[in-house]
């Protein structure tokens, strides 16, 4: 993980807004965190830790990088946001069966909830 993506998330577990770069996480009244890169709403993590995710319309490697990292530590272990044939795909636990984890791939959908 990218230092700036180490950061962003130190922000958010710490309830504080930051700013770096291009990325800038802003927590509100409510400790809803807004992350942006570019100045673009990329995701919202709300007190319950639900993660909504969006492209702002750039899926570019560093959106995907961002929100992967944001999905490594509010999601699942191996949820995440994965590229192929350059379509965006989401990839959300569903159970397991015998110890192994069970996943559903889904296409990306602007504003997905992983809770």
């Amino acid at each position: 993980m990218r230092k700036i993506e180490n950061d962003m998330i130190h922000a958010i577990k710490r309830g504080k807004s930051w700013k770096s770069g291009n990325t800038e996480v802003y927590v509100n009244d409510n400790h809803c965190a807004n992350v942006y890169l570019h100045g673009n709403l990329i995701a919202w993590i709300n007190q319950d830790n639900d993660l909504r995710v969006f492209d702002a319309g750039w899926q570019t490697r560093t959106t995907k990088s961002r929100l992967n990292a944001l999905c490594n530590e509010f999601c699942q272990r191996g949820e995440g946001i994965f590229q192929k044939d350059f379509a965006w795909y989401i990839r959300k636990l569903v159970g397991a069966v015998d110890g192994q984890s069970i996943y559903k791939t889904i296409e990306f959908v602007d504003g997905y909830v992983f809770n």
